[in-house]
């Protein structure tokens, strides 16, 4: 990893992935369908057959890669499972999610740095949970026991988790050019994901 002194006045690396995937983050969130009024039971039940396409390939992507800078609990983080319980209890069977599609076209996961900004999407995505968990509970009747797990997966625990999140991204000392590749990932992680969505025809 880059391990060279921070630039002087140079944005941090939080910083910098924040203005890096503000757009691409806006523009995602208004395609998601979870505040549509079109949204049945059977949408949400296609959404997050795509969520797991996208997070199953993904997530092993960058755990199998060693890339990861010490520090950071795949256990306590990782999405796949809790997304696999959530479709089981939606009432699908092991033959048929084994069947579901998953996404080929993933960010490239080269570096160190690279890692941190797919990760700081998918630990971002976690954000807002306990609002989607309301909505989906209100509309669809839908919550942590029959499927909806997954919405407010880190529950009381979401903003502490953030912010150790945050805490570690900040103690990588990172030099200019692994900050860009980071928000490259970050930005490229955005881009697949809405592709992937899109490709299976479950945004707005």
């Amino acid at each position: 990893m880059h391990s060279q002194a921070p630039d002087v006045g140079a944005p941090s690396l939080l910083e910098a992935l924040r203005t890096g995937t503000a757009l691409l983050h806006v523009a995602l969130e208004k395609r998601l369908p979870f505040f549509s009024d079109d949204l049945n039971a059977d949408w949400y039940q296609r959404l997050l057959q795509a969520y797991y396409g996208f997070y199953q390939p993904m997530e092993a992507a960058l755990y199998d890669c060693d890339l990861i800078p010490e520090g950071f609990d795949r256990v306590l983080r990782v999405k796949t499972p809790t997304l696999l319980n959530d479709l089981y209890a939606l009432g699908l069977s092991e033959t048929t999610v084994k069947a579901l599609p998953r996404c080929t076209e993933l960010p490239t996961l080269e570096t160190p740095a690279a890692c941190l900004g797919a990760l700081y999407v998918l630990e971002g995505a976690t954000l807002g949970g306990q609002v989607l968990r309301r909505e989906m509970a209100q509309r669809l009747g839908i919550d942590a026991r029959n499927g909806g797990a997954f919405l407010d997966i880190y529950g009381a625990e979401t903003g502490r988790r953030w912010k150790d999140f945050l805490d570690y991204l900040g103690r990588m000392p990172l030099d200019a050019h692994a900050r860009q590749h980071a928000v490259d990932a970050a930005r490229s992680t955005f881009s697949c994901f809405e592709q992937w969505l899109d490709s299976q025809e479950v945004l707005l």
